[in-house]
């Protein structure tokens, strides 16, 4: 799916020289930063998201005692 994105100059001049020392395309290390990228994002926002309805009682949350106990992970 073509998508386009506006870069800084700086950003768009380091994105050209890390393709031109390592003979890859732009295209290579733009879907390597947004693959990794979005990892890290959807950790971050969905951990938040978690946490607001955590925070509004609106999520089950589990007392540490009851997790090792149906994890059979009792001393």
């Amino acid at each position: 799916m073509p998508t386009s994105v506006r870069l800084t100059p700086e950003i768009e001049e380091r994105l050209n020289f890390l393709a031109a020392q390592t003979g890859r395309s732009k295209a290579f290390y733009l879907r390597e930063i947004i693959e990794r990228g979005l990892d890290e994002m959807e950790d971050c926002f969905l951990a938040a998201d978690v946490l607001e309805r955590v925070r509004k009682g609106k999520e089950k949350i589990y007392p540490p005692a009851e997790i090792k106990k149906d994890l059979d992970l009792e001393d």
